[in-house]
């Protein structure tokens, strides 16, 4: 028999396919999927009973046990067929309506809401309203930042990613939730200003973690040996991800000229992409070998398809420099699993990671929109030992310091925990009987 848990915690993660064994590379399944569930189940370990709450869709089961702690729960909203983030919002309220009847029909006492990106918010706000619930709310990515920084034409971006409804219901949203997580520094900055005004006290820093237990750095020698494993020669230079235009994996391209002129024997290895690659995918992924050849340094260029989760940590291990070259980044998650395995690591400064970072010891940065001196920095990277040695030992050890699960999960329940928001377990909540708007008229507004 199972010892009780201490409270029960409500994770939302609406968008993309989240689940025990996350299919990465899908749509909008990569680095927020990740966080939720490893925080999710530290939490778990902690001794706290988890539910994720995300979309039904496809041929997803309601149900998904992910250990004795930790389930993955489903309900459908708008239909069978995958729905994009950017539209996903429309839906929200058909799915508030079948998260209140489970929670409902539970007749619990709910420690806590934690909702993840602007659609999730939605509805933990929502939910957090209806049944007197703490509703703590992780951005993970800023509207206006991501409008700020796009590419290409203004009226085309608007058209596609939905920015003047997703900001306004943000705001709503960063109003009217008790905690306000900003990922990094920078981002609280920008929920400071003029498009956000968000409240300076509701604000606090907790970064994305990794896994402690799997991401760790190994010997010279089985550095080797995974090297040969993967059929990788010479020194490597890794990028991986899924394939979206703000990684910038074309500007890395051209950003490895000078380093080819400068390492003899240096590779740039792309594992981009996703198991099931999209026909979208497929174009962008043969632009970049188009982009490859025109550059002359096809040859030299490794194309790799989707790395399994399972086989992520040695093929960190295998690289000898991980390169973050988005064009924006949050955080930069990928960046600190590689740290943590010991591979020195040239970071984005179009993001938040680097700012916690020392330039030369724990990491180097640049800015990948200037290809030639980001690719001058992963030269002076691989040509000198020393300061790739430098980097690997500092750099694991900044990962361990600021970035594990389990130091994440303790600064949320901090955060629960001195805003007085904790409340005895044997009471139960008040359910306020509301019925949800009709979708054309609906907005954040509408639950407050």
């Amino acid at each position: 028999m199972s010892a009780p848990s201490l409270g029960r915690i409500v994770m939302i993660s609406t968008h993309g396919y989240v689940a025990a064994e996350p299919e990465f590379g899908k749509p909008d399944t990569g680095g927020q999927v990740v966080y939720v569930l490893e925080l999710s189940k530290c939490l778990g370990r902690m001794g706290y009973q988890v539910d994720i709450l995300t979309r039904q869709f496809e041929d997803q089961p309601a149900v998904e046990q992910i250990n004795e702690r930790v389930s993955v729960r489903r309900f459908p909203c708008g239909g069978d067929a995958f729905i994009p983030k950017e539209t996903l919002c429309e839906s929200i309220p058909e799915w508030v309506e079948n998260a209140s009847r489970w929670m409902r029909a539970e007749n619990g006492f709910f420690t806590l809401i934690n909702s993840h990106y602007w659609d999730a918010g939605l509805a933990g706000q929502a939910l957090a309203s209806r049944f007197a619930v703490p509703h703590f709310h992780t951005p993970h990515s800023i509207g206006a930042w991501k409008r700020d920084n796009m590419d290409g034409d203004p009226e085309e971006n608007e058209k596609k990613y939905n920015f003047r409804h997703r900001i306004r219901e943000e705001k709503v949203i960063y109003d009217e939730c008790d905690v306000l997580i900003a990922t990094t520094p920078a981002q609280r900055k920008l929920l400071l200003n003029s498009d956000y005004d968000a409240e300076p006290e509701k604000i606090c820093v907790i970064p994305p973690g990794y896994d402690d237990r799997r991401f760790f750095p190994v010997s010279r020698a089985s550095r080797m040996a995974y090297k040969e494993q993967f059929g990788l020669q010479g020194k490597i230079v890794l990028a991986l991800g899924r394939m979206a235009k703000n990684k910038g994996y074309d500007l890395l391209l051209r950003a490895m000229p000078p380093v080819f002129e400068r390492v003899e024997d240096a590779r740039l290895c792309l594992a981009v992409g996703s198991s099931d690659p999209s026909p979208s995918e497929v174009e962008q992924i043969d632009g970049l070998k188009a982009l490859a050849k025109e550059l002359g340094i096809a040859d030299r260029v490794i194309f790799r398809d989707y790395i399994s989760d399972d086989q992520l940590p040695d093929f960190y291990r295998a690289a000898d420099l991980f390169a973050l070259c988005s064009r924006y980044e949050p955080f930069g998650m990928t960046a600190v699993e590689a740290m943590a395995c010991g591979t020195p690591t040239v970071v984005t400064t179009e993001g938040g990671l680097y700012k916690q970072t020392v330039w030369g010891l724990d990491a180097v940065f640049a800015n990948p929109f200037d290809p030639p001196a980001f690719g001058h920095a992963i030269a002076a990277v691989l040509s000198h030992d020393s300061i790739s040695a430098q980097l690997a030992k500092h750099g694991s050890q900044k990962a361990r310091a600021r970035f594990t699960w389990t130091g994440i999960a303790h600064q949320l329940l901090c955060q629960l925990q001195t805003r007085r928001v904790q409340q005895d377990e044997d009471e139960t909540p008040a359910i306020i009987e509301e019925p949800i708007p009709e979708v054309e008229t609906w907005s954040a507004h509408s639950f407050s």
